[in-house]
């Protein structure tokens, strides 16, 4: 299992991502700000956009007071850079923000699980108040011969963060890393209230 709570963990974890490990690393270092990590997960995710590759990575990082979620992206070379480029970019949420840690994972055979059993794959939500995500439908009445407008109903979800890893696409040790992140920043969450 990969050691997931040292700042040296971190870094050779950014070196193993292979995704441009000093810029990734020296973004972090700025957020950080000397503060310890407690906990991190690392997700390198190559993508095709129509005929290109393109990867991007994101670094969840837990200090004792906050949470430290990083993205950088790689793009070809367009209309303003005439190379290659990418962009980093940090946000540091204070752990008493956190308003939800929300955790769902896949298995088979749910009837024979047993705790322990390992994931096909994690999704992690992280909900802080920045983002939230509204889905809207036409209100009815439940009277299938009503044409009257009852106006709409909907939910507000908090949409800050998610994270998908799987065993198929990451691996089980990066399944196990997710899930010992979300306990971690489960229980940040906890101490703090």
């Amino acid at each position: 299992m990969a050691d997931t709570g040292t700042r040296e963990g971190l870094r050779l974890a950014i070196q193993e991502a292979g995704y441009y490990p000093d810029l990734v690393a020296d973004m972090l270092e700025t957020s950080l700000a000397g503060e310890a990590v407690d906990s991190y997960v690392v997700h390198h995710e190559p993508h095709f956009d129509r005929d290109e590759l393109r990867r991007h990575v994101s670094v969840l990082v837990l200090t004792p007071t906050r949470l430290i979620v990083g993205h950088t992206d790689e793009y070809p070379s367009d209309d303003t850079h005439d190379v290659p480029y990418a962009t980093t970019s940090t946000e540091a949420v204070p752990l008493d923000r956190v308003t939800s840690v929300v955790v769902s994972r896949t298995v088979t055979t749910p009837a024979a699980y047993r705790t322990g059993t390992p994931a096909l794959d994690v999704v992690l939500t992280v909900g802080w108040g920045a983002m939230s995500r509204i889905d809207l439908e036409p209100a009815t009445c439940g009277d299938p011969d009503c044409e009257a407008d009852h106006g709409y109903t909907g939910a507000l979800t908090s949409d800050d963060f998610t994270l998908r890893v799987s065993e198929a696409g990451d691996g089980s040790g990066r399944v196990r890393d997710l899930l010992t992140f979300a306990r971690a920043l489960s229980a940040a969450t906890v101490s703090v209230r």
